[in-house]
């Protein structure tokens, strides 16, 4: 049977499969997938939501459209054009996309290093090297990141410093109020879901030197952070004219184009949300924009330290988990 007569269910649920490498906050991992016909549906799990820090469910949609555009690179690999609905049924609000195969096309050498990608790309809260990001470099992140019709801002200096200090009140805020602390110890170290979560081995030993601080976990990983500083990184914030559950979802597609792209060019990105679950913090956000959008994640752009391997990959929730295959 060659790859064009294979069941369109089995094609789509590979795609599923490879979704399954896509970012999520604190790998949450909160879809589920079903694929039946020429199309592939995915689904909010709210039992995997953040319901203290996301109860909106902003966080949500932008890690379901990571897989959302997760989905597509595999399709592509795999020779397959789509077309993508969002939020394809007003009455279901759970039901947040649908992949419909749409025809045969040639593999390209991008569709497949895209797809390879997928499987190196990671979470990196180290410090990042001296080496600052090439001009041109996040030039190209940008431009994959706008692809999706979602913008990109890159901070000044003086907007860098304003950051810093919205993510420390963010931080403050979050970690003073015990019900955040405990749905973060959740997910970083309770009886979560095998296979989701932030494992020890990703989260720093000790606070990195930062201008920006980092999310506070609230203990201590086993990853070495070394002495580095962020002082070469670029800061970013990815904003669009929409605040709807639509719009975040296009925003976790453009992020991981973005993050495909920065990881092709040796470009390390750290994801910020603590600054946009807080509603004050958010406001400072879109101050910096002048109001011109909503943010919707912050991005830290730098070069890693080349004498020292990165953290692991995390763990993922096995398909059977994740995709739901209806045969006929």
């Amino acid at each position: 049977m060659s790859d064009g007569d294979r069941p369109r269910a089995a094609v789509l649920a590979e795609a599923a499969q490879a979704a399954g490498y896509a970012p999520s906050v604190h790998n949450t991992q909160p879809w589920r997938w079903r694929a039946a016909g020429e199309a592939l549906d995915l689904f909010a799990v709210r039992e995997r939501q953040l319901d203290v820090a996301d109860p909106e469910g902003r966080l949500l949609a932008i890690s379901c459209g990571t897989a959302v555009q997760h989905a597509r690179v595999a399709l592509a690999a795999e020779g397959w054009t789509v077309a993508v609905a969002r939020m394809p049924d007003p009455a279901d609000r759970d039901h947040l996309a649908r992949i419909t195969l749409t025809g045969r096309t040639a593999v390209t050498p991008e569709a497949m290093r895209h797809f390879q990608t997928m499987r190196l790309r990671h979470t990196d809260r180290r410090p990042v090297s001296d080496t600052p990001v090439r001009p041109e470099a996040i030039a190209a992140i940008r431009e994959a990141v706008t692809a999706s019709g979602i913008d990109l801002h890159v901070l000044t200096g003086d907007q860098i410093l304003e950051l810093a200090a919205a993510a420390s009140h963010a931080d403050k805020v979050e970690t003073e109020d015990p019900e955040q602390r405990e749905e973060l110890a959740y997910w970083v170290g309770g009886d979560r879901p095998e296979g989701t979560g932030v494992p020890d081995a990703v989260i720093p030993s000790q606070a990195p030197q930062t201008t920006v601080p980092g999310r506070d976990f609230v203990r201590a990983g086993t990853l070495t952070v070394g002495s580095g500083h962020d002082r070469a990184a670029a800061y970013a914030i990815m904003y669009g004219p929409g605040d709807e559950l639509a719009d975040w979802l296009l925003a976790g597609e453009a992020l991981s184009a973005g993050w495909l792209a920065a990881t092709e060019l040796g470009v390390t990105v750290l994801p910020f949300s603590s600054v946009i679950e807080i509603p004050g913090t958010r406001h400072t956000l879109r101050g910096m924009l002048s109001d011109l959008g909503y943010p919707y994640l912050v991005l830290r752009l730098g070069t890693a330290d080349p004498d020292h391997p990165g953290p692991p990959h995390t763990p993922r929730l096995r398909a059977d988990q994740t995709i739901d295959v209806i045969a006929g």
